[in-house]
């Protein structure tokens, strides 16, 4: 396997379209829908610098992950202080799975919501989903309060860390 390029990359573009819809699909897959996956509401925008900023991972010429972050108190319920991320979008394609995309796309992530004054970073995710609680925990994220769209659902597990 080649070295993993991550570009910061237009939400909207063709490939991150392509990768957010395989996504879309793999989560109807876990949780057994037939619609839009995630149905957060979530716009191109959100990730435009320096508000959040949208990544897609490279191998050997072709796109195998992706993630992206946002500024969460723009997006939220009132009161979430204004240097919180939340991470919206992370996927690697089943090709390249247990091959270091996701961890290196978590850390580019990080590091880009960091140079850019946040102080902490949290996502949602849940149960059907063992791989991405697994990296997540491996990687310093601790279980905080559900939040946000899902935050009934008994499947959802929401996770932060500080920065």
């Amino acid at each position: 396997m080649g070295d993993i390029l991550i570009k910061p990359t237009r939400y909207g573009a063709p490939v991150s379209r392509a990768l957010v819809a395989a996504m879309m699909a793999d989560l109807n897959e876990r949780y057994g829908g037939d619609g839009d996956g995630d149905q957060t509401p979530v716009e191109a925008v959100e990730f435009d610098p320096p508000e959040g900023l949208f990544l897609v991972a490279w191998r050997d010429g072709e796109p195998v992950g992706c993630g992206g972050w946002r500024t969460l108190a723009h997006f939220s319920a009132p009161g979430i202080p204004e240097d919180v991320a939340e991470i919206k979008r992370m996927y690697t394609t089943p090709a390249a799975r247990k091959g270091g995309v996701a961890a290196e796309v978590l850390a580019a992530l990080e590091e880009s919501a960091r140079e850019a004054g946040m102080h902490r970073i949290v996502l949602e995710t849940g149960l059907p989903q063992p791989e991405a609680i697994a990296l997540y925990e491996k990687s310093g994220y601790t279980r905080i309060d559900n939040y946000g769209y899902y935050r009934a659902d008994p499947l959802c597990v929401c996770y932060g860390r500080d920065l």
